[in-house]
């Protein structure tokens, strides 16, 4: 059975379609950036969540939920609206008690961006 893509295909056809050679070279750049950019994210959840700074806390998965939902990475989006919701209604505990899908979607979608980055 092949290996399902955490990439949404639609959201990568929409980045697609900016690239004025019609090619990659829009995805891959932000595919980089975001691939560069997530685990400083995942750390300040981290930190946060550690320090108890909730709003710290909800502005990082806040960040990352926008920035997978840019870069059509399903996973990550929906786990990082779980945390951020979950944190802004019922505390930081709650949205920390959501941190390990949230490692087990970065597991599983980071090797499909580094193959699009190449």
């Amino acid at each position: 059975m092949p290996e399902v893509s955490p990439l949404d295909p639609e959201t990568l056809a929409g980045l697609r379609a900016l690239d004025p050679t019609g090619g990659d070279t829009v995805v891959r750049e932000i595919a980089a950036i975001y691939l560069e950019d997530t685990p400083t994210r995942l750390r300040e959840l981290e930190e946060a969540a550690n320090a108890g700074h909730a709003e710290r806390f909800i502005r990082a998965a806040h960040s990352l939920k926008g920035s997978s939902a840019s870069l059509g990475v399903i996973a990550m989006h929906a786990a990082a609206e779980r945390i951020e919701s979950a944190a802004r209604s019922s505390g930081l505990p709650a949205g920390v008690s959501h941190l390990p899908a949230l490692r087990e979607a970065w597991s599983s979608s980071e090797p499909h961006l580094r193959r699009l980055v190449g």
